[in-house]
């Protein structure tokens, strides 16, 4: 499509193959996944915010991963939504597409980072009881939270950069629904061989820098679990940490797959359907992974709910 132009300066979103018929159920899928999302991750900021109970590391952490689920699959999903209702391909700007990818970018490597700290927390929490509410104080949080942030934003600023610093002469559509970075590495005709590498070594700073206190925070959770002498004292101890650990074996295990590999422009299909997972299911199942089984904020719940029908009545 580009011509005899040098670079592109708007690219074509390829979306999903198939029919129209098809495009309207996906529609219909996502849309109820996207409202489902935005609606269990926005119960669980309000609840952890004006519930005392909750007043603690472990929901104070929670509270900003449900806010930066909401911001990564607001960034990508309606606009993937307004795709799959137009016919034929759909037009992102250059802007648009660089804002796109450092958003989605950043606020993943801010998640990943939180996930980290989350895992010591649970540590320290199981470990270290006694001297849990000294180590993880309010100061403590919020330095550990306003440092994940930061990270994240600051970490992808150069991975963006040299992404775009590409000229992108062999076409300008991108075979994904969203402004993948390693379709638009395949759509340069410089030697990417370097970039790609660079890029798959601070992929994988992110993800094992953060993998890795998580496998030996639980490394000794586990431990201290086990020479726990009640059943029944086991159990709670590992409710406390489940929600984490299901959270993170989902959000690793298809990051690793869809960003720690040397060559990025491979697999368009794999991707699309890695990104589906990490953008559209997981956000889904998060408020239910860490809410259902967790009896204090289902304690909490049924008080604000509790509360606000008494307030409608009156």
């Amino acid at each position: 499509m580009l011509a005899n132009h040098s670079s592109a300066t708007e690219f074509y979103l390829l979306g999903f193959p198939g029919s129209r018929e098809l495009h309207h159920l996906l529609f219909a899928t996502f849309f109820f996944f996207y409202l489902v999302t935005l609606m269990g991750n926005t119960v669980i900021i309000v609840i952890v915010c004006v519930d005392k109970r909750l007043q603690s590391p472990m929901y104070f952490f929670l509270g900003h991963l449900s806010a930066l689920e909401i911001l990564v699959t607001t960034i990508i999903v309606p606009v993937m939504l307004w795709g799959l209702l137009l016919p034929g391909m759909q037009t992102i700007s250059l802007a648009a597409c660089v804002t796109q990818l450092f958003l989605y970018l950043s606020l993943g490597t801010t998640e990943f980072a939180l996930l980290g700290a989350m895992a010591v927390d649970r540590y320290m929490a199981v470990c270290n009881p006694l001297r849990y509410n000294i180590i993880m104080n309010s100061h403590t949080c919020i330095w550990v939270v306003v440092v994940s942030w930061v990270f994240g934003f600051l970490f992808e600023i150069w991975p963006v950069y040299a992404t775009f610093q590409l000229t992108f002469c062999k076409s300008n559509v991108v075979n994904n629904f969203f402004c993948d970075r390693g379709q638009l590495l395949k759509l340069s005709c410089n030697n990417t061989v370097f970039i790609e590498f660079i890029l798959f070594l601070m992929a994988v700073f992110v993800l094992f820098g953060s993998l890795i206190p998580t496998i030996i925070s639980y490394t000794y959770i586990i431990s201290t679990i086990l020479k726990i002498p009640s059943a029944s004292g086991r159990r709670k101890a590992f409710s406390t940490c489940a929600s984490h650990f299901t959270c993170v074996v989902i959000g690793y295990g298809t990051c690793l797959f869809l960003y720690v590999k040397p060559k990025q422009t491979q697999a368009a299909d794999f991707n699309r359907v890695a990104s589906l997972m990490v953008l559209v299911v997981t956000p889904f199942l998060n408020p239910f992974i860490f809410t259902l089984r967790n009896d204090k904020f289902m304690e909490a719940f049924r008080d604000v709910m509790k509360r606000c029908c008494q307030l409608l009545k009156d």
